[in-house]
C-alpha cells in the first residue's frame, strides 16, 4: 500500500508562548505548528453523501464521534456525511464493509483501538490494517472507566479486587465485544488481581451498559463517553478511570494510579481510515477538514463533555500510531496468553 503523503497536523503552540519565550526558538516553533500549504480540494469530491460506517451499534463512543465530526463536516464541505452502523463478528463486519467498497473517499471506517490493535493478536479477522486500509485522521482519544452495579460491594477498585478474589469464578465483566478495549481492560484488570472472572461479550457498549445497569453482570471497563451518563444518573458507581491522570469530565473520579493499580492503562482512541488505494489527494484533504471541524469550539464542547480529549494526527502521523499501538498490544496480549474463540 502506498504511503500517505506527511503532513504536519500537530498542535498549534498557542501565540502567548511565543510572545512569552521572546526567542526565536518559540517563534520557530509557532510558525512550525500548522501546515505549510493547505491540501487542495480534489477536483469533484464528493460526488455523493458520503458513509462513515461505525462498526458498532448505535449509541458507543464510535458512533458519538461520527456523528459528531459527521454533522459539521455536513455543514462546511457541501455534502452530506451519513453514519452507517454495520456491528457485529467484534466490528468486523462493518471493516469489511470499508475494505471491500470503492476506494474512491465516499466509504469511510470510524476505526477504533479493540478491532484495529487488538483483536488481530488475539484471532484470525478478516483484514490486515496495514495492506487493507489507509490512514485519514486520528481525532480523539479517551479513557475507560471502571463501573459496576450498585448492587455490587465495591466502593474502590481495591474493594473490586478483593470481591474478585473471595468469589473467583463468580463476578462477570461485560464488553463491547471481543477483542474490544473493554475485552482488553477487563483481561488486566483480572490478570492484575490474579483472580478468575467471567467475560460476557455483548454486540456493542449499549447492549453491555444496559445490561450492568439491569444488573445482569456485576462490572464493565468502557470507553468514558458510552457510560459517564449512567454514572452522572446514578445508575452506576464508578471506581476508577484506566489513565495516569484524571478527566475533567469525571474529575471526582480517581485515575488508576490513585486508585492502587497504576498498570490498569488503557486508552480509547478515535479515527477515520478510508480503503486501501484511496488516492492520497483525497486523504490528505480529508484529513485536513476532519481536523478543523474536530478544533471548531463547538465540537470540542461535545467531545470533552464525554470524556474524550483532541489527539490530532494526519495519516503519516496517525500510520506510525497504529503500528506502535499495535506492536504494543501485541506483547501485551501474547504474554496474557488471550485469544478469541474461533
Amino acid at each position: 500500500m502506498p504511503a500517505a503523503a506527511a503532513l504536519p497536523y500537530t498542535r498549534p503552540v498557542h501565540p502567548r508562548l511565543a510572545l512569552a519565550a521572546g526567542t526565536a526558538a518559540a517563534l520557530s516553533l509557532f510558525m512550525l505548528a500548522g501546515p505549510a500549504q493547505p491540501a487542495e480540494r480534489p477536483s469533484g469530491y464528493p460526488a455523493q453523501p458520503v458513509r462513515l460506517v461505525v462498526p458498532f451499534p448505535p449509541g458507543g463512543t464510535s458512533d458519538i464521534v461520527a456523528r459528531v465530526i459527521g454533522q459539521r463536516l455536513s455543514t462546511t464541505v457541501g455534502q452530506r456525511f451519513v453514519v452507517e452502523n454495520r456491528p457485529g463478528a467484534g466490528a468486523a463486519i462493518g471493516i469489511v464493509a470499508v475494505t471491500s467498497a470503492s476506494p474512491d473517499g465516499h466509504t469511510l471506517l470510524l476505526g477504533a483501538a479493540g478491532p484495529l490493535t487488538m483483536s488481530p493478536h488475539m484471532g484470525k479477522v478478516p483484514y490486515v490494517v496495514d495492506r487493507d486500509l489507509a490512514p485519514i485522521a486520528l481525532i480523539t482519544a479517551v479513557p475507560n472507566i471502571a463501573v459496576v452495579h450498585p448492587s455490587v460491594p465495591a466502593k474502590t477498585l481495591a474493594d473490586m479486587v478483593k470481591l474478585v478474589n473471595a468469589r473467583p469464578g463468580s463476578v462477570s465483566f461485560g464488553s463491547a465485544g471481543q477483542g474490544t478495549t473493554a475485552h482488553l481492560s477487563g483481561e488486566l484488570f483480572r490478570t492484575l488481581a490474579g483472580a478468575q472472572m467471567i467475560h460476557v461479550p455483548y454486540k456493542g457498549t449499549s447492549a453491555a451498559v444496559a445490561d450492568l445497569v439491569g444488573g445482569q453482570i456485576d462490572m464493565l471497563i468502557d470507553n468514558l463517553p458510552g457510560v459517564l451518563p449512567q454514572v452522572r444518573a446514578g445508575k452506576l458507581r464508578a471506581l476508577a478511570l484506566t489513565s495516569p491522570i484524571r478527566s475533567k469530565a469525571a474529575s471526582d473520579v480517581p485515575s488508576a494510579g490513585e486508585a492502587g493499580m497504576k498498570d490498569l492503562i488503557v486508552s480509547g482512541w478515535f479515527g477515520f481510515l478510508s480503503p486501501a488505494k484511496t488516492p492520497a489527494p483525497v486523504n490528505d484533504w480529508l484529513a485536513q477538514e476532519m481536523i478543523a471541524a474536530a478544533r471548531v469550539p463547538e465540537v470540542q464542547a461535545q467531545l470533552a463533555d464525554l470524556g474524550g480529549e483532541l489527539d490530532l494526527k494526519g495519516p503519516a502521523e496517525f500510520r506510525t500510531y497504529l503500528r506502535v499501538e499495535f506492536e504494543r498490544w501485541g506483547k501485551i496480549i501474547a504474554a496474557a496468553k488471550l485469544a478469541i474463540p474461533q
